[in-house]
């Protein structure tokens, strides 16, 4: 048993010698480094009786392999139309959102990230009825979340494929996100 203990602890410690050199052979730089920095978001538009539009950039910054942080806007718009039993329509709803995100990642393995993201959206909406009854306009209102998630990392390219699944745990009843999981798919590539 002794002989094994002992093999494992001149493995152990070769391995760490292995990896303190290839660390030395890569200082890191000090400072601001434009070239960890990183674009992305996520784009989405359907069109119908539910119709989506969003577009949200962020600008991110690597500060090393294994974390990450940034900022990001929001701009979102959905409608969806209601329709009678027969098929005509009875009303729409529409809903507008425009906001500011800061978020955090942890890549805790090199393609797999966790992510906090709180969030302060402007949130404000529309019923318009189909049967000659006046609109009703939903008042703006500032409505706060906090994403929590995680996802894949894919390189593709001269950037990477992030796919994310998120879940706003202040579960606010004027959030966008609903008391749902929200599914993402964007795009990152460096600066």
């Amino acid at each position: 048993m002794r002989k094994y203990l002992l093999f494992f602890c001149f493995v152990l410690m070769g391995c760490t010698q292995a990896l303190a050199q290839q660390e030395e052979e890569l200082p890191e730089q000090k400072g601001f480094d434009k070239s960890k920095l990183f674009v992305g978001g996520n784009f989405g538009i359907s069109f119908g009786d539910y119709t989506l539009a969003n577009i949200s950039p962020q600008l991110g910054y690597r500060f090393n392999r294994f974390v990450a942080a940034g900022v990001g806007v929001n701009f979102q718009y959905s409608g969806l139309k209601y329709r009678n039993s027969n098929g005509d329509p009875s009303y729409k709803a529409s809903y507008g959102v425009t906001g500011l995100n800061v978020f955090g990642r942890v890549y805790p393995i090199e393609y797999i990230l966790l992510q906090v993201q709180p969030e302060i959206n402007y949130t404000w909406g529309k019923y318009k009825f189909y049967n000659g009854q006046p609109d009703e306009k939903v008042n703006g209102k500032l409505v706060p979340s906090l994403l929590l998630g995680a996802g894949a990392v894919i390189p593709s390219g001269p950037g990477a494929l992030v796919i994310m699944v998120q879940y706003d745990i202040l579960n606010n009843p004027r959030s966008p996100y609903g008391n749902r999981p929200i599914y993402n798919v964007g795009y990152n590539v460096g600066l």
